[in-house]
């Protein structure tokens, strides 16, 4: 099985971070980029890396074009902007939106955090994607709402603990640090070299961000209560790479809570505890791994656990990829097993 990839906003970081992993997808070939701002442009003009492996011409949004040429489309467009495109194609190709479009269940909270949403009747026929919790629901999906990047790096280590009851579900704090690439490619001052560089800074602080319903939806449906986080980011001077220092109340031993983590994850390609010490952003990078340590304070019961990943690849396209091949029976890894650059 051969699938034609469509790829909206080709010309952001997680579109070509799309293009640069399905250039190793044996049964895939990408057939339709779009992108407003280099309509017309060659894909090699705007990435010269890409020169000499692939080429295409950059397309307006084209719903004619996209059905005729595509199985599958991966929406790279902003928040709000996708979801009238995707209202147009959805019924004739499957999606993988990697926007926070469809990842909100409930249109009140959507609108509280996001605004207006003008494709309601899709809401509730998306899939949340986080491939390792999901994945029977995805296999069936047409639509499925990837993950945002906090809250993967987040509920791949919350969800087993808080389905067992091992951990408590109040009192979550997660300490979350990014690169400057999850800003987005678009020009902005508060990612200029200069004032990045040789810095490090949390923003949104309180409860501000809009990751924040996403993740305490997930965690509410893990826990079978309503929860509460507290989610501190910080950007830090790297291109890309996510560390989260979750600090929870432990119900169990740290043996314990490790075990349930390994047993949880056992057989996933994907997502690692560590046996001793605590992972780095360099153990992750360029790859759709999710890395974790684990430790309990035996004086306070709070157990403290480290959870990596690239915020460009597991943390958006990489398991969009995944996604996709969960969607069209394709082997979970394909195209995506790779190993991280060292030094």
């Amino acid at each position: 099985m051969s699938l034609s990839i469509g790829i909206l906003g080709a010309t952001g970081y997680t579109g070509a971070e799309l293009i640069r992993l399905l250039h190793n997808h044996r049964d895939s070939r990408i057939t339709y980029c779009s992108s407003r701002q280099y309509n017309g442009k060659r894909i090699t003009e705007v990435f010269p890396f890409l020169q000499g492996s692939f080429d295409i011409e950059l397309e307006e949004f084209d719903e004619t074009a996209i059905k005729d040429r595509c199985d599958v489309v991966f929406s790279c467009l902003p928040h709000g902007t996708g979801m009238d495109f995707i209202s147009r194609i959805a019924g004739s190709v499957r999606v993988v939106d990697l926007s926070a479009d469809f990842r909100i269940r409930d249109l009140e909270t959507y609108r509280r955090w996001y605004g207006e949403h003008t494709s309601v009747d899709l809401m509730g026929k998306a899939v949340y994607g986080l491939c390792e919790v999901y994945r029977d629901e995805i296999r069936d999906a047409r639509l499925v709402a990837n993950p945002g990047c906090y809250p993967t790096s987040i509920l791949l280590p919350l969800i087993p603990l808080l389905k067992e009851g091992l951990i408590e579900a109040e009192g979550i704090i997660a300490d979350s640090k990014s690169g400057v690439s999850g800003a987005g490619r678009g020009l902005s001052l508060k990612t200029h070299i200069c004032e990045t560089g040789e810095s490090f800074c949390a923003y949104k602080v309180g409860r501000a961000h809009r990751h924040i319903p996403e993740m305490e939806q997930e965690l509410a449906n893990a826990a079978g209560t309503g929860v509460n986080i507290e989610f501190i980011p910080h950007l830090i001077p790297i291109t890309r790479g996510m560390l989260s220092t979750i600090y929870v109340k432990a119900l169990a031993d740290e043996a314990t809570l490790k075990d349930r983590l390994r047993s949880y994850y056992e057989g996933s390609r994907f997502v690692h505890v560590l046996k001793t010490d605590f992972p780095s952003t360099k153990d992750v990078r360029g790859t759709n791994n999710c890395l974790m340590g684990l430790a309990v304070n035996g004086t306070t019961s709070r157990a403290v656990i480290v959870s990596v990943i690239d915020n460009l690849t597991k943390g958006a396209s990489g398991q969009a990829i995944q996604n996709m091949n969960l969607m069209f029976g394709f082997d979970e890894s394909e195209g995506i097993d790779s190993l991280p650059l060292f030094p």
